[in-house]
């Protein structure tokens, strides 16, 4: 009965516009990005379609640990983890049909690491010295001091090549009204909160090496990016054949998914991605750790993803996936622990006593804390669970939810003291460093940590150059800011690419949760 529902009423918001064909590929989504833009926003709404948009020097295969050849063919590093020799493909084009030389590199990498961009991701690159050309199909990298995980991140959607060309005749509408890039898809068009369609890039023939059966063009003529924000709504396009992708799934329709005969459910070989609540330290209220620790003891993990995450996810037991490269499992435990009563106790300890209204003060201030959360998946719930549990030991949180669309405009601005969103990430290492560095203030490191031996320990790791020498630091690090209870573990995701069963070799990928990534092998 259920099936039959979702279906009439999938029918029934406008069959024209959802409907799937063999030449046009529809994705659909939940939230869209500000701009298309790599360098300029950590959005997965950004990141995903810009895998298809654009291409990396390297690849991530689907182990998420091995580097492969993409635009370089090959490269070489020095002894002492200075200097990456890429030798760059020679037979590829931008969508315009310009040539792809490492002159597009170094303007892409230049302009990422401008300081004065302060574009979120710059830290991927490492602490660049020189980049040169010697010749149209060689780069030379130099850094400042190794960076050991340097060739991760140059997989991430910010180390995309774009075309200098593009940015400056667009100007401040670049990703907003045109992007050209090397991927197996171009830009067609945008109309923001609705659809980004993306064409086939026929030139397109340099996919991964070792990672796809086929190298390219894609087997398709488009693929529309469809946002569409309600839950039932996607499930009942996906169960009506009139939507051929998602992987942004309603969790409490994984099991309906599986039991549908037109759907097949893939799941990656390996994801990251942990669902959190971020506390902001520079707050009057939230700058004792003792505060901050006891909001992460209040939560019954195990009972959030029964109830809020249909069971589809892992109670977070540390702040990175137990099976990501350099977890220390020293961390187990040390926030995740439900415990109501203790909450009670370090409130106590920190001169937070309860008041007859039954909330608590210290110095005649109400110990009251803003969330901000946005209208997507799990949040609007995982918020109403905090100011619950919250309430009960004497802490009054004020939820403030915002649309997607201008969610992180609003946390760009500082003025909250918890948030919630996910953090997907490669290793121990890329999460660290993402969230913890103070260099990273103020996005992506919204709690705006800023502690030297964090930083040093940081530093170590990435500037090791032997694989005992990093696991030490981010061992190290990983404790730390456990202790510290700067963020609050809540559930590792699991990553389900939901596809018609009728399109032929389908893969999920785990990169930054970009089911799709390169998409070379489907045939519809």
């Amino acid at each position: 009965m259920k099936l039959r529902w979702l279906a009439a009423m999938a029918a029934s918001f406008s069959v024209a516009s959802m409907c799937a064909s063999a030449q046009t590929l529809v994705n659909i989504r939940t939230q869209d990005a500000p701009k298309y833009d790599p360098h300029s926003n950590t959005s997965s709404g950004m990141g995903h379609p810009m895998f298809m948009m654009g291409d990396t020097l390297v690849a991530l295969d689907w182990d998420l640990k091995t580097p492969r050849p993409l635009l370089a063919k090959s490269w070489d590093v020095s002894k002492d983890g200075l200097t990456y020799t890429f030798k760059l493909r020679d037979d590829v084009t931008f969508c315009s049909g310009k040539k792809f030389t490492a002159a597009d590199v170094i303007y892409s990498f230049n302009r990422l690491a401008n300081p004065d961009a302060k574009f979120p991701f710059y830290w991927r690159l490492g602490e660049i010295d020189t980049l040169s050309a010697p010749d149209p199909h060689t780069l030379v990298y130099k850094l400042k001091r190794p960076h050991s995980e340097l060739l991760i991140d140059l997989t991430n959607f910010a180390a995309t090549i774009i075309n200098e060309d593009n940015v400056k005749a667009l100007g401040s509408d670049f990703g907003v009204k045109g992007f050209d890039g090397t991927g197996p898809l171009c830009w067609e068009s945008w109309e923001p909160r609705k659809d980004l369609v993306l064409k086939r890039h026929p030139a397109y023939k340099w996919g991964p090496a070792g990672m796809y059966k086929d190298p390219g063009p894609v087997k398709y003529e488009r693929m529309i990016w469809r946002i569409v924000p309600e839950e039932t709504t996607r499930m009942a396009a996906m169960l009506a054949g009139q939507a051929d992708f998602t992987h942004w799934a309603p969790l409490q329709a994984i099991d309906t998914f599986k039991k549908a005969p037109n759907l097949a459910v893939y799941e990656p070989d390996s994801f990251f991605s942990m669902s959190y609540y971020g506390l902001k330290t520079t707050r009057e209220h939230m700058q004792d750790r003792r505060v901050r620790a006891a909001i992460s003891h209040l939560i019954d993990r195990d009972e959030v993803n029964k109830a809020i995450f249909f069971g589809q996810g892992y109670p977070a037991r540390a702040l990175v996936h137990e099976k990501a490269q350099d977890f220390n499992p020293a961390t187990l435990d040390t926030l995740s622990k439900h415990d109501p009563a203790l909450s009670a106790r370090l409130l106590d300890e920190a001169g937070w006593k309860m008041g007859a209204d039954g909330f608590r003060y210290k110095d005649g201030k109400k110990l009251e804390l803003l969330l901000y959360s946005y209208t997507v998946g799990q949040n609007p719930k995982l918020s109403e669970v905090l100011q619950g549990a919250a309430r009960k030991v004497g802490i009054d949180i004020k939820i403030q939810m915002w649309d997607p669309t201008v969610f992180f405009q609003k946390i760009a601005q500082q003025d909250y003291d918890i948030w919630t969103l996910s953090v997907p990430y490669t290793s121990a290492g890329d999460q660290m460093y993402l969230y913890y560095y103070s260099k990273n203030r103020p996005v992506p490191n919204r709690m705006m940590w800023n502690d030297p031996e964090t930083d040093r320990l940081l530093d170590a790791g990435r500037g090791a150059i032997t694989e005992e020498a990093r696991r030490d630091a981010y061992y190290k690090v990983q404790k730390l800011v456990h202790d510290e209870a700067l963020m609050i573990p809540l559930i590792h995701s699991r990553l389900h690419l939901i596809a018609r069963k009728s399109i032929k070799n389908v893969r999920a990928h785990g990169n930054y949760g970009a089911a799709l990534y390169k998409g070379l092998d489907i045939q519809p």
